[in-house]
């Protein structure tokens, strides 16, 4: 079976569900890792910051989790259209570990989920374009829930299968 990481860029609505597609991957017999980004409490992104050679607390655990994982699904909510800055920050600083900025991502099997108040597309769309330019393999379905339409299971079903195939 697989390992999963489940990247997840906020708490609330989308750690809860993040922990649908943990208890969902369980039921299918697979592992997962819940990263919760918003925990990390990494400092802001600047490349003052990287010239000053700043060490980024546990950033080589987090590394070694994500690489040790057979896929990820990337859990956020939508910031006025975009990435939440959780995610873009820790991709930022995760992008400059080592000499190529696509090493950790590229190849990787990736799905896409969110939990959003502003309805999600535009989240979905920014994050597929990122992950894309980064080199990975982002899956063709993505789910997108909002208070008013559920989280639904047969998609959770259906990103995990993809992405442990």
């Amino acid at each position: 079976m697989a390992h999963l990481v489940l990247i997840v860029a906020s708490d609330g609505m989308n750690m809860k569900l993040a922990n649908k597609f943990a208890q969902t991957a369980d039921e299918l017999g697979h592992t997962t890792d819940l990263l919760d980004l918003a925990a990390l409490d990494w400092p802001l992104y600047s490349n003052a910051k990287v010239n000053s050679g700043i060490e980024i607390e546990n950033i080589a655990d987090i590394v070694a989790r994500l690489d040790a994982a057979d896929a990820w699904i990337v859990i956020a909510p939508e910031y006025n259209g975009s990435l939440p800055p959780t995610l873009n920050n820790t991709i930022a600083w995760l992008s400059k570990q080592g000499g190529n900025f696509r090493a950790l991502f590229t190849g990787r099997k990736v799905g896409l989920a969110t939990h959003s108040g502003g309805g999600g597309n535009r989240l979905i769309l920014a994050m597929l374009s990122q992950f894309n330019y980064l080199g990975a393999d982002v899956l063709g379905r993505s789910l997108i829930s909002t208070d008013s339409k559920a989280a639904n299971p047969e998609t959770i079903k259906a990103i995990i299968g993809g992405l442990c195939q």
